[in-house]
């Protein structure tokens, strides 16, 4: 008589803010589902909810070898800068893109229980999407203040999850499975292997018209971004102060959740593991996210035996 075949783990999954370091989240989830765990929950913030959305829609897979061919110049095309709207980056160019991916999807017809958290800036609120449009509650999520402009949605004014709750487990919490994970983008720094400066368009590209403008365009992102000046050579930039104030707050609020929660597993990407806007480096991140996943899984406690403080690794 064979042996009854193991009942597979269900898990509920917590993917956090961070830019382009949230690719890392693509990895970890390729490395949990190699290990046997059946994902039946995911909450995310910003890239987490992006990452996390076309995961539950079924194309995180076509998302995966498309993010995975972008180079430099390919972002740029994606950002529709703009001077109005309370922000410099529209958004619609990637949420366009990622459309075609997986068209029109709503929430409530997906398999797996999803929620994307944003913030209603107006009055201060967390908002957790877990209706309506897949692509509103993405774009809802990853609208960093002062760089994307916020997204009006079902009457409300709403930016990134992450600056109220960087690592949503709360939704997830509705949802009865055997562990929850959550995966940190916001980890301690030191292991991720240094930021690499924004280099130059890729050469091939003629140098007038279209690429002239992205050009210009990318020395103007990097100067507000790395400018130092004369008299103050050691300053960072305006957008270096902005992207920083945002990831100190967000390490702050991340280690009170992390507190309160206590999940069974948390798994930690260093915060200098790439600059917020590096999806050029797609590749080496979803491998950083996998391999640390890997190692993580290698040592978690089955008996799921909680302690004082959340199990990071």
């Amino acid at each position: 008589m064979s042996s009854p075949k193991a009942r597979e783990r269900t898990l509920s999954l917590v993917l956090g803010s961070g830019g382009a370091r949230g690719l890392a989240h693509i990895g970890a989830i390729q490395a949990i589902e190699e290990a046997g765990w059946e994902i039946k929950s995911i909450a995310g913030s910003s890239m987490g909810a992006l990452v996390g959305g076309m995961y539950a829609a079924g194309k995180l897979d076509v998302y995966t070898e498309w993010v995975q061919k972008l180079q430099q110049s390919d972002v740029l095309r994606l950002v529709d800068w703009t001077l109005s709207g309370g922000g410099l980056i529209r958004g619609d160019k990637i949420i366009k893109r990622l459309r075609e991916m997986v068209g029109d999807v709503d929430i409530g017809d997906l398999e797996i229980d999803f929620t994307a958290v944003a913030v209603d800036i107006e009055h201060g609120r967390e908002i957790w999407l877990s209706d309506g449009s897949l692509f509103e509650a993405i774009r809802s999520s990853i609208a960093i203040p002062g760089l994307f402009t916020p997204h009006r949605y079902r009457g409300r004014l709403l930016v990134d999850g992450g600056i109220l709750n960087p690592i949503p487990v709360a939704p997830t919490l509705r949802c009865l499975t055997d562990a929850t994970f959550v995966i940190n983008c916001n980890g301690p720094a030191g292991n991720g292997g240094a930021s690499k400066p924004l280099g130059p368009l890729d050469e091939g590209i003629d140098p007038e018209g279209e690429a002239s403008v992205m050009n210009r365009l990318r020395r103007f992102f990097a100067d507000l971004t790395d400018r130092q000046d004369d008299e103050n050579e050691d300053e960072p930039g305006l957008v270096a102060i902005l992207i920083k104030s945002l990831e100190t707050m967000e390490s702050v609020i991340t280690r009170q959740h992390l507190a309160v929660f206590r999940p069974d597993r948390v798994i930690d990407i260093p915060r200098d593991a790439c600059m917020l806007h590096e999806f050029h480096r797609a590749r080496e991140l979803i491998e950083l996210g996998r391999t640390r996943t890997i190692e993580s899984l290698k040592t978690f406690d089955d008996r799921h035996d909680r302690s004082d403080e959340p199990n990071h690794e």
